[in-house]
């Protein structure tokens, strides 16, 4: 898709469930904004643009798929897990500690192996393909 298409389809997936449509983990609707995770899905249009601007500049080789997948986790993480930290400790006057590493940490080696798998996969489809 690219990085503007795919930031704007992101963009269009958060729309419809903040409008109420049941897309997002906990359901849909505006006070989704309140949850501790809605910021990961703020991060997923950076995270998103960032991808597509590196996987579709030039040849899709494995490599760059791969660095592509993992430099757009950064702003996934990095803006999910601020939120989640505001969300938590102003919001839900919680502990963020414990909510931090089980929703922001012990995700992210999962994610790190999911990089490689969609790189892996998207490398065979555009073989395929073309």
């Amino acid at each position: 898709m690219g990085g503007k298409n795919g930031a704007i389809s992101v963009i269009i997936y958060i729309t419809l469930g903040l409008v109420g449509f049941p897309v997002f983990a906990g359901g849909g609707g505006i006070g989704y904004i309140f949850q501790p995770t809605f910021g990961f899905l703020i991060g997923m249009v950076i995270g998103a643009y960032i991808t597509g601007k590196i996987c579709h500049s030039g040849k899709p080789v494995f490599k760059k798929l791969i660095i592509g997948c993992l430099v757009g986790l950064v702003p996934i993480f990095a803006i999910g897990t601020a939120y989640n930290c505001l969300i938590t400790s102003l919001y839900l006057k919680e502990e963020t500690a414990a909510t931090v590493i089980y929703y922001c940490l012990l995700p992210l080696p999962w994610d790190i192996i999911l990089c490689v798998f969609s790189a892996y996969i998207a490398k065979r489809i555009n073989n395929t393909l073309h």
